[in-house]
């Protein structure tokens, strides 16, 4: 039971405690006030590579290929593996592409692992706008980490995903744990 004054005390924090949990998201605060964004012409991931690290959220940078967070994630450390080269379909990368986007890709979950503790992953492209793909014209590879307790009832019935850290915050942690041997 809360007292009268713990009541007094918590109300310019957040409001009168309730009954209710309330589940904190400031980051989000940055799309509700930008507004519908505008469509834009150019591929957002040939134009990561030409800002900055922190404001592309680029993880780490390789020779064929990139690691950067996901703007929209499935959950918090959801990175994309892409090839700087604009190509749609996995088929029509080189040998070499493939083979950094493999390994940018164990390097990540180990990364991942290591930063987050987490339990398992989902890993894949989804190649084409029928098959799923949010920006069909450019190959991106998924690595997704999953925890044993994050299933809840969030994305099923509330259509809304917990994110428990910022974007920024994540882009630290885990381009401080890349290994420097690949930096």
């Amino acid at each position: 039971m809360t007292s009268d004054a713990e009541l007094e005390a918590a109300a310019h924090l957040a409001g009168v405690p309730d009954e209710f949990q309330r589940l904190w998201t400031p980051h989000r605060m940055a799309y509700i006030q930008a507004g519908p964004q505008p469509l834009v012409d150019e591929c957002p991931f040939c134009a990561a590579p030409q800002m900055s690290d922190e404001q592309a959220l680029i993880v780490h940078r390789g020779t064929h290929a990139f690691v950067l967070l996901n703007l929209f994630p499935y959950n918090s450390g959801h990175l994309l593996v892409c090839p700087y080269r604009h190509i749609g379909l996995y088929d029509e990368a080189t040998p070499e592409e493939v083979a950094e986007i493999g390994e940018l890709t164990q390097t990540a979950m180990r990364v991942l692992r290591t930063v987050s503790n987490c339990d398992g992953f989902n890993i894949g492209m989804n190649q084409g706008r029928v098959a799923g793909a949010g920006v069909a014209a450019h190959l991106h590879q998924h690595v997704v980490p999953r925890w044993e307790t994050d299933a809840n009832f969030f994305p099923i019935i509330a259509k809304t995903k917990a994110l428990p850290q910022l974007l920024g915050d994540v882009r630290q942690a885990l381009a401080d744990a890349w290994p420097v041997a690949e930096k």
